[in-house]
């Protein structure tokens, strides 16, 4: 096949899921009602109650609070602004600007809450200019007196807190009260906008504050005026861990239903910056041009929900998820990684030798042992089939179902019929991996929150689509998966290699669409890492030879197909909000800058994670020489392999390379390739193993393969 043809075919494929895509997808967050912000509300009224949760409220401890939940919408608040533990003043502040914002603590406390200093009929910040000043390093282009600039007419503040959300850029705040008891139907009836402050849940003593805040809440709930839009919610909290906050909204339009917003694509979730859009959009005063563009938030909306009970357990339930995975996770990767290592260096001491017999047997039990290590991710994500977080004992429950799915999967591999082939284990449990990954990304990423290797909605801040741990992964099964479909299809059909690449098209524009479409997943570092990655597959089963020109084509692919992802985003409402297209529009309106010096700096960052962050690289870029020169270290596995099967030294180039582009194109940075080592490593060694030792040769049987030493047939020893 000319190279050019293929280029021109693969090309065309590319172009042509596009346009299916462009023309066939549906919102990937629809609402279930009609927006409640499509009509402007007489009066909003938003009270804060820092530190609350869902798991405070219930008909006895917080009656107000309940009434309100069972008559409006409930939903759960991912209170983060720049550092893991978001404070009182960060919350308002965000409230205050539209973007995360954050006052002067460290991460492991809350400072003093920024002064306030009532004047007249209104109050002074007179620590504001210098907040926006220390909030410069973070870059997130906050405009400042958002909230109070933009509402129409009036607005009052009730309490330091409020006094943050509604002060101008010069810390001057019109309207103040310096405590709720000072509320009266008239105060709320006066300005279109009243924000009010109730106080801090700190740890200690939470029921009677509690208690007192429901108890102010009824006085305020029993005079507001007459279809007023009321918002509960928790700005920031003074203890770490970090939980899902409460935020609840009644008022026309909202009844009995569940909170959702396109920033999180995912039902009664929502995030703090989503309330600064909401509440404008509520007074119909939602700004346009390049102070739109600069919100990274979206309005929140209303979906149904059951019965009233039911919701708030499985909101707390979503909640002890999270806790489950901030105490496990990291604790899950060590044993991974040493499970690994230890497996597959007992069983290269138990079969140590160079004898022909022996390293027949090394190879049949690294295989075995591969298998099983390969099964973990998609076991992991498979887990979340069972409602886990709902159980005594979560954390067990969740690892035990992992490990369950794993076995099951691995027994299957080994002994299925694809078991004479050398990669058919392998190629079946990352054929698998793709699918329900790439299927789960098309249907919401339900599968991926709070797993392992999925998405933390607290820590990483991600709520849709491949997570950054999963990055990896979801590209190196997805290669693996392709290989192995392009050689059957070249042992089946020797003669035609265009039904090879042909396979290898469709696995990639599978697990790029899915990854990268802003309607599904909007992976940015995914799009720029695995299509470089699939050519270069493709390129090889093809049996093109690379030259500088077709590098260069390769090397911008992935780049091409983000901006095109990002553009289509942008401009077609179809697709909904993504964070690719929010850069787009930044970027349009000349607002990228901040952005992406968040994301290099994020990068760098990932280096200094834990003391063995920086072994990553080095792991990394020896494994790669391992690869491309194995007579550096002596090895005598990896030629063997790649004289048994010449395409694997391709093969194994591209599962090498992805997460190296990974690293560099996503702002996790070495997080990526350190994730997939655990899946990487066993994989590529039983790999080669069992290609250079594989006891059965009916695999290549009628074919002629080409190495090193020349033409063999299938009979011949490898």
């Amino acid at each position: 096949m000319r190279p050019a043809a293929v280029w021109s075919a693969l090309l065309a494929c590319l172009l042509a899921a596009l346009a299916l895509a462009v023309a066939g997808s549906s919102p990937a967050h629809a609402q279930t009602s009609a927006d409640p912000a499509a009509t402007a509300a007489r009066h909003v009224v938003v009270v804060g109650i820092s530190g609350l949760r869902w798991s405070d409220v219930s008909a006895t401890a917080t009656p107000t609070l309940w009434r309100l939940a069972g008559q409006g919408s409930a939903g759960s608040l991912v209170d983060y602004a720049v550092k893991p533990l978001t404070c009182p003043a960060d919350g308002w502040l965000t409230l205050n600007a539209g973007a995360r914002a954050q006052s002067d603590h460290t991460d492991a406390s809350c400072g003093a809450f920024p002064a306030v200093v009532a004047s007249g009929a209104g109050a002074q910040v007179p620590g504001l200019p210098a907040l926006e000043s220390y909030n410069n390093q973070f870059h997130n282009t906050p405009s400042w007196g958002l909230l109070s600039r933009e509402s129409p007419g009036c607005s009052t503040a009730v309490g330091p807190g409020a006094a943050l959300a509604l002060a101008d850029s010069s810390g001057r705040v019109a309207s103040y009260l310096p405590s709720p008891g000072n509320i009266t139907a008239g105060v709320l009836s006066r300005c279109p906008l009243t924000v009010v402050d109730l106080g801090n849940l700190g740890s200690a003593e939470r029921g009677p504050v509690l208690a007192s805040a429901d108890s102010e809440l009824a006085r305020i709930v029993a005079d507001l005026p007459a279809g007023t839009t009321l918002l509960v919610t928790a700005p920031g909290a003074t203890t770490k861990p970090a939980h899902l906050q409460l935020a609840l909204v009644s008022g026309p339009g909202y009844r009995a239903g569940l909170l959702d917003a396109a920033s999180t694509r995912q039902p009664g979730l929502v995030v703090l910056t989503d309330l600064t859009p909401t509440v404008l959009g509520w007074l119909g005063q939602l700004p346009s041009g390049s102070v739109l563009s600069s919100l990274s938030g979206a309005q929140i909306t209303r979906g149904d929900r059951g019965a009233l009970g039911p919701t708030v357990r499985s909101l707390v339930g979503r909640d002890t998820a999270e806790q489950v995975w901030r105490s496990t996770h990291s604790e899950f990767f060590w044993a991974y990684a040493l499970a690994d290592i230890l497996v597959m260096a007992a069983i290269g001491l138990a079969f140590w030798g160079a004898a022909p017999e022996v390293r027949r047997r090394r190879a049949r039990w690294w295989r075995v042992a591969g298998v099983f290590a390969v099964s973990v991710p998609v076991g992991t994500f498979l887990a979340n089939l069972v409602p886990w977080w709902l159980f005594a004992h979560p954390a067990v429950w969740l690892y035990a179902v992992a490990a369950a799915w794993a076995a099951v999967i691995g027994a299957a591999a080994l002994f299925g019929p694809w078991r004479p082939d050398p990669l058919g284990p392998f190629g079946v449990i990352c054929l698998l991996t793709v699918v329900v990954l790439g299927i789960d990304v098309m249907t919401g990423s339900r599968l991926q929150l709070e797993t392992p290797f999925g998405l933390s909605v607290l820590e990483a801040g991600r709520f849709y689509g491949i997570g950054n741990e999963a990055l990896g992964i979801y590209g190196i099964t997805g290669l693996l998966a392709a290989a192995w479909l392009a050689l059957l299809a070249l042992r089946r059909y020797p003669s035609s290699r265009r039904l090879a690449v042909a396979v290898v098209a469709v696995v990639a524009l599978f697990a790029v669409f899915a990854s990268g479409w802003p309607g599904f997943g909007g992976k940015v570092g995914g799009t720029i890492a695995m299509v470089p990655c699939f050519l270069l597959l493709a390129g090889a089963v093809a049996g093109i030879r690379l030259n500088w020109r077709l590098v260069l084509l390769v090397a911008v692919s992935g780049l091409a197909l983000f901006a095109i992802f990002a553009l289509i985003s942008y401009f077609t409402p179809v697709t909904g909000k993504s964070d690719i297209g929010s850069f787009a529009g930044s970027s349009l309106h000349g607002h990228s800058g901040g952005l992406l010096l968040r994301k290099i700096n994020s990068n760098i960052g990932s280096l200094h994670v834990n003391a063995l962050s920086p072994l990553s690289p080095i792991v990394v870029v020896i494994t790669g020489l391992m690869l491309w020169r194995p007579s550096w270290f002596g090895l005598k596995t990896v030629p063997l392999a790649y004289e048994a099967q010449p395409l694997l030294r391709p093969i194994m180039g591209v599962l090498w390379l992805l997460p190296v582009l990974g690293w560099f194109a996503d702002d996790s940075g070495v997080i990526v390739p350190a994730a997939a080592l655990p899946l990487a490593l066993p994989l590529g060694i039983a790999i080669l193993a069992t290609a250079a030792y594989f006891d059965g040769q009916s695999r290549y049987r009628n074919t002629t393969v080409t190495g090193p030493s020349g033409p063999k047939t299938a009979d011949q020893p490898a």
